[in-house]
């Protein structure tokens, strides 16, 4: 039987559920991630449709740039999930919302052009530009 992931938002209503395998985990350093979080910096994984479901109460949804859907808790306001149709296919849920966040292990910088100059990359992980589908 494969293993079941589990995640939620702050408060507790907006709660999911992915099965493994997570496809990937990155750290992205893009202008859109880094206001939706209020964080230089966050960290995804990312699961392909049909292998993540919303367990509880579905979350609102937010169309950020062209192509580009957020979603987040209507009630505490947690970012929950980021999808893009250039990444069709696949959902990525931060890393922050998972029960068990230390279980995920980023592999990858994505968006480096667009990381802030005063947050250094000071590990030896593979970085991207844009949002790139991540190659392990």
């Amino acid at each position: 039987m494969s293993e079941t992931h589990r995640g939620r938002c702050f408060c507790g209503a907006v709660t999911f559920e992915i099965d493994a395998p997570i496809k990937w985990c990155v750290l992205c350093h893009c202008e859109s991630c880094r206001r939706q979080c209020s964080a230089p910096v966050t960290a995804f994984v990312g699961a392909d449709h049909g292998k993540w479901r919303w367990t509880g109460a579905r979350p609102k949804f937010r169309t950020s740039s062209p192509g580009v859907e957020r979603s987040f808790c209507g009630d505490c306001g947690s970012p929950i999930s980021y999808r893009s149709e250039h990444l069709s296919g696949f959902m990525n849920f931060h890393v922050a919302a998972m029960e068990q966040p230390e279980r995920f292990v980023p592999t990858r910088h994505v968006a480096v052009e667009e990381r802030l100059p005063w947050f250094p990359i000071a590990d030896d992980l593979a970085q991207g530009t844009g949002p790139r589908i991540p190659q392990n």
